[in-house]
């Protein structure tokens, strides 16, 4: 296990660039074995999920080129459905998350898949229910293999049909969209989750051939066809690394510019920062986030106080409320944070708590935070990382406080974060990696 030593208080300035958008990567990789031609994918972020995820495919079979640095050409021309099969690929497929989007393609392609609860983020409960239903619904049936907490998922022929998800699932919606594009008949997925992660899923797969429409909008059209080519796609630069950064740059920043962030792809995010009074100038496709002595949360226009909460895209993105959080801790004014989706996702505010934050835990959902002005530093600490994201927020708030810190369990973080204690380095933070 590594841990990341963090000396607080040193200013942060200069350029960066965010990484290719994770959760995408996961979904257009996945979708590589809708055909057996090749499907080069450009700007794929270098983090032990994504690595995992390819690593899993080669195991069944895709062929795998890397003829640059974060550019992969998938082959799905020789899979081996024997593997599927076997406690090895069982085993691999539970410590992954992303290993759930596997099971959409192959279906549609092999008409056969094997589920088993995926691993990823101890935040509560992530149900599958989304995923059975909507394959449940193309014509797919289940099979539970005792003794092995696994069920076998097969169908002859997909059909295409009317559904309306129970959830406006992103992993969901994005397996039930790469089942359906080889099903039979027409397809109309009604709720269905709008993030750009998921357009540009369906951008892609239209260049495979495949026949989507309502991209962009919670309804989703489908037009089954009988196969699929290969093609090239281009990743989204990362919206929550780009949160991210902004956060940084608010609590320890002397002036920080993020390039190339896809402003339009960001959403309701820069302004989810700017009701905390953080400063934001967009210039061209590049963010600024000037140095700030003090920022300022704002009130409802009634004077009630603020209250931020989760919601499905165009909402805000719950993977960024442990950052903002963090960045309240030092705002000015008080705020409420609203943690619809996950029941677990707050409990890390207990170290904030002992870095000398001022928190009130309300329930497993909701969090009071009273800003401090800035006129009491957080102190350093001795933590563990409990998820990707309350990991960047505690490492956040270690390079802002007085002292040094120690984040354990880091590899939660690289799990997201490619290489971040060189690149926040350029920028001035001194943080040391200790295995």
């Amino acid at each position: 296990m590594s841990a990341f030593i963090i000396e607080g208080g040193h200013p942060l300035s200069g350029t960066i660039t965010p990484q290719g958008a994770k959760n995408e990567a996961l979904q257009v990789i996945c979708a590589s074995l809708l055909t057996d031609e090749d499907v080069r994918i450009s700007n794929i972020p270098d983090i032990l999920d994504v690595n995992n995820l390819i690593l899993l495919l080669k195991d069944i079979g895709v062929k795998v080129e890397r003829p640059a640095q974060g550019e992969y050409v998938l082959r799905a021309d020789d899979i081996n459905l024997n593997y599927l099969e076997s406690d090895d690929f069982v085993r691999k497929c539970a410590s992954l998350r992303g290993s759930v989007l596997m099971i959409g393609p192959l279906l549609a392609r092999f008409g056969k898949a094997v589920i088993t609860k995926p691993g990823g983020d101890k935040i509560g409960r992530r149900r599958l229910d989304t995923h059975f239903l909507g394959f449940k619904y193309l014509g797919a049936e289940f099979h539970h293999i005792a003794g092995r907490d696994v069920y076998e998922i097969g169908a002859k022929r997909l059909r295409g049909c009317y559904m309306l998800l129970d959830e406006a699932s992103v992993t969901g919606t994005a397996n039930i969209i790469m089942a359906a594009v080889m099903a039979e008949g027409t397809t109309t997925i009604y709720n269905a989750a709008c993030e750009p992660y998921i357009q540009q899923l369906c951008h892609l797969l239209n260049r495979m051939g495949a026949q989507i429409s309502g991209i962009g909008s919670n309804l989703i059209t489908i037009v089954g066809v009988k196969s699929l080519h290969g093609a090239a796609h281009r990743i989204l630069p990362d919206m929550i690394e780009v949160g991210s950064f902004i956060g940084m740059a608010a609590m320890a920043g002397h002036g920080i510019r993020v390039k190339d962030v896809s402003v339009a792809n960001l959403g309701i995010i820069p302004d989810a920062f700017r009701r905390l009074g953080v400063k934001i100038d967009v210039a061209g496709d590049d963010i600024i986030i000037p140095r700030q002595d003090h920022y300022q949360i704002d009130s409802f226009i009634d004077g009630t106080i603020m209250t931020l909460a989760d919601a499905p895209w165009p909402g805000l993105t719950p993977d960024l409320l442990s950052v903002l959080i963090v960045v309240a801790t030092q705002a000015r004014g008080s705020v409420l944070f609203h943690q619809k989706m996950f029941e677990s996702r707050l409990f890390f505010v207990d170290k904030l708590i002992d870095m000398g934050a001022q928190i009130i835990l309300c329930d497993p959902h909701r969090a009071v935070v009273v800003g401090h002005d800035r006129k009491i530093r957080l102190k350093a600490g001795r933590m563990a990382s409990p998820d990707i994201r309350a990991g960047i927020a505690l490492l956040i708030a270690a390079m802002s406080a007085q002292g040094t810190s120690r984040i354990e369990n880091i590899e939660q973080i690289d799990r997201g974060y490619e290489d971040i204690e060189s690149r926040l380095g350029m920028l001035g933070a001194r943080i040391k990696r200790e295995n």
